[in-house]
């Protein structure tokens, strides 16, 4: 068909006539026609939208039919409409769901949907999965204020969403994800964190109490114990600090005007506990003039943090402020701490780079001596164990330079950088982060790191907890026939590398006044 003249499409709307014949049909509900291009002509239309159906149909049959369905490869990545945005960056379907932003030790942050009453734990518990963490246990989120220096552990049954409410909003207040395995370490060895010597009877003022009984005699409901000494307090209308007497007792927290004086006239009312939280203080000497180190402070729980709402004490060793701080926790949730700590031990565990799993701890390991053709048995003398140790680690140290000296694993093959890949490695960081970083995770027996040595070249440092303190040893490389190794003991011990240096002491104290056990480390989000 020829046409004369300009032309243009023109789409008919929904009085064009249905088009017949066997290759009409195949333009489905559309139609094409051709018409002079006129100009300022009333009767053109202008071409218009129409809907095309999703399925054409052709002889009877779908043409949609005759293709696969193509499945997604990562159903994961997608919403459930197919749509390329994250999932994590679209609300969840149900309304209910709030947004928090949890940060890592390695200054990155995840944000993630909640439920209104999603507790600590169980934020604890998705960040896990999400971070791919090698285990469950231990791990906190931390409540940490910058500016002021403060922060605290959520209890496991916190909510964290209340939490959050009683925050600035113009404030620099976040929460942090990482490890603390002092949170119930009370329940294990009361005796380090509550001395004998800071607990006494409310009831009886001559009658004393041990560690144990403190703890079960609030779990119990029975006699009500109390806490007591010196602490250093900040006075709130100048920066001086002064020396007062404090007792902490189940109904609150009270002070003594008169010296160490029990009696009611002399005691003052401070603080009580159900309306209050306890964060630790860092860097306090230089924020807050504290006379040491070892500063902790009280400040009601429902109202934002302001200087000016903080009780400062400061106590003259960590042991001191340890047990303070315990002592609050344990005194404000009671039953509830115990609850937490059941549940802790429920939580599947894995190895994090220490021999003792499935629950093992040191003093389940017992001799064994399997020379004889009956199979093993256990050695029930003491003198015969230690002597079977000694001669289990002479002939360990026998094998290892065996399989050092062999042909196919020379001094340049050997992985004598492998350390660098551990967890508990921290590369050259200074001895007081060194100390800041155990401190942060819990000053537990057996926590432990290794980090470049800064006055000695070629030398590590082992940093060790014990006793709520960190002990440092100096790890130095030496030669013996005509090959390089490590040692701790000068030479006694000889290791091939760090990392055997490690697994070595995981399960021999040697020098070490106790085995490593949990490696200080820091896991990124």
């Amino acid at each position: 068909m020829e046409v004369a003249g300009p032309w243009t499409e023109v789409f008919g709307g929904s009085d064009r006539q249905e088009p017949s014949g066997g290759e009409e049909a195949l333009l489905g509900s559309s139609s094409l026609t051709l018409a002079p291009l006129v100009a300022d002509s009333p009767s053109v239309r202008r071409s218009q939208p129409i809907l095309i159906t999703a399925n054409r149909f052709k002889g009877g049959e779908s043409l949609s039919s005759s293709v696969p369905s193509i499945p997604n490869p990562f159903p994961e990545l997608c919403s459930p409409s197919q749509s390329p945005v994250l999932i994590s960056s679209l609300p969840p379907p149900s309304s209910d769901k709030h947004l928090i932003k949890v940060c890592g030790e390695d200054s990155h942050s995840r944000s993630m949907w909640v439920s209104p009453a999603a507790t600590a734990r169980e934020v604890c518990h998705m960040l896990v999965q999400t971070a791919h963490c090698s285990d469950q246990e231990n791990w906190a989120l931390i409540e940490l204020h910058p500016t002021l220096g403060l922060e605290r552990c959520l209890e496991d049954h916190e909510v964290v969403l209340e939490v959050q409410a009683t925050w600035s909003v113009k404030g620099d207040t976040k929460l942090l994800f990482r490890k603390n395995y002092a949170k119930y370490e009370f329940f294990r060895k009361p005796v380090l964190f509550f001395p004998e010597c800071m607990i006494s009877d409310s009831a009886d003022v001559t009658k004393g109490m041990t560690s144990s009984e403190l703890i079960q005699n609030l779990l119990r409901s029975g006699t009500c114990p109390e806490i007591q000494g010196f602490l250093h307090v900040r006075e709130p209308s100048r920066k001086a600090w002064k020396r007062v007497y404090f007792f902490l007792r189940p109904s609150g927290l009270y002070c003594s005007t008169k010296g160490s004086s029990k009696e009611p006239r002399h005691l003052q009312y401070v603080a009580d506990l159900e309306d209050l939280n306890v964060y630790t203080v860092a860097n306090s000497r230089k924020l807050y003039g504290a006379p040491a180190d070892f500063t902790f402070c009280i400040k009601p729980s429902r109202n934002h943090v302001r200087a000016q709402d903080l009780k400062l004490l400061c106590a003259e060793n960590e042991q001191t402020r340890t047990c303070w701080t315990s002592a609050f926790r344990l005194f404000k949730y009671g039953k509830q701490l115990q609850c937490n700590y059941q549940l802790s031990k429920l939580a599947p565990r894995c190895l994090e780079g220490t021999k003792h799993t499935d629950g093992k701890t040191e003093s389940s390991l017992v001799a064994m001596d399997f020379s004889g053709k009956a199979g093993g048995r256990v050695i029930q003398n003491p003198r015969e164990a230690q002597s079977a140790e000694r001669e289990e680690g002479q002939a360990w140290r026998r094998r290892e330079a065996l399989r050092c000296s062999l042909p196919n694993l020379n001094s340049g093959a050997r992985p004598s950088s492998i350390h660098r890949t551990q967890l508990w490695f921290h590369g050259g960081v200074s001895r007081k982060e060194a100390q800041r970083l155990i401190e942060e995770q819990g000053l537990v027996d057996g926590m432990f790191l290794i980090r470049e040595s800064q006055q000695h070249a070629q030398c590590f440092v082992l940093s060790l907890c014990y006793k709520l303190k960190t002990k440092h040893y100096l790890v130095i490389p030496c030669e013996e026939g005509g090959r390089k190794y490590f040692t701790m003991d000068d030479g006694l011990t000889l290791f091939i590398d760090l990392l055997q240096l490690v697994e070595f002491h995981q399960i021999n104290k040697g020098i070490l006044p106790v085995c490593l056990k949990h490696p200080c480390i820091c896991v990124a989000l």
